[in-house]
């Protein structure tokens, strides 16, 4: 997987679960309690982790989720409903009570991240709580805006942090605050970021420790009123297998 990333071609197997993922997400952002919950930034992002309710198996009113990606990754014993993000027009609004330099860094860094450091207390303190194995994007409808941005080979430079900073260590009780931050910023100023745009049928596969996120919704941008939608999933393993230096996952 040359750089962190892959986008695989369109495939009919991933055309026909996408067709039936994206009505199901259509119903999905249309609920008002659902709605409250995951509008993010001004209503302009619904943030849905676990929103959409497919099977077990990734699978959507019976249609299996199969596609190309399946050599390249440790297959989960169960797939969890997966993430449904939905971008609209005027990404990133700034909340009440967000501050200037996370707005600020969300449109200029396109809020970059390495999936599964969640911030803890009062002062944001970031711990590895969610080791997942590989970020899998599917593309449920045409659309050229908000797309997701990489960092490509960012995850060799993430990871080597990630690997001195634990240690022999379990990493779930390291505080990775500084260092992850000090990665980010040698990854800013050594990396251009890349656009990644998919359409529904292709598959977009990530490396765990690699440097991504969103660019806000440009002026010219298109897309369906239903806003730019894409599942993902982010199947966990353990935090040791999350540590450990690899090419592919």
């Amino acid at each position: 997987m040359r750089g962190g990333f892959a986008v695989f071609d369109v495939d009919r197997r991933v055309v026909v679960w996408a067709e039936a993922a994206h009505k199901l997400a259509c119903r999905t952002a249309e609920n008002p309690a659902l709605r409250a919950a995951n509008l993010r930034h001004g209503d302009t992002w619904f943030v849905g982790v676990d929103a959409l309710p497919n099977a077990a198996d990734g699978s959507i009113d019976g249609i299996a989720l199969a596609g190309p990606w399946q050599n390249r990754i440790p297959e989960p014993a169960e797939w969890h409903p997966a993430q449904l993000s939905i971008v609209y027009p005027g990404y990133p609004k700034q909340d009440p009570g967000e501050s200037d330099a996370n707005h600020r860094y969300r449109i200029t860094r396109h809020a970059a991240h390495v999936d599964g450091l969640l911030p803890i207390g009062p002062a944001r303190r970031r711990f590895l709580l969610e080791p997942h194995a590989f970020v899998l994007g599917l593309p449920l409808n045409h659309s050229d805006a908000a797309p997701l941005m990489v960092w490509p080979d960012s995850h060799h430079i993430m990871g080597a942090a990630f690997r001195a900073l634990v240690g022999d260590n379990d990493p779930s009780t390291i505080d990775l605050t500084e260092g992850y931050q000090a990665a980010r910023r040698h990854v800013f100023e050594t990396i251009t970021p890349q656009p990644v745009i998919a359409q529904p049928g292709a598959a977009i596969l990530l490396h765990r420790h690699l440097l991504h996120g969103v660019a806000p919704w440009a002026s010219d941008a298109t897309a369906p009123p239903e806003g730019r939608m894409i599942a993902y999933f982010r199947p966990q393993f353990s935090a040791a297998e999350w540590l450990a230096p690899d090419e592919i996952i």
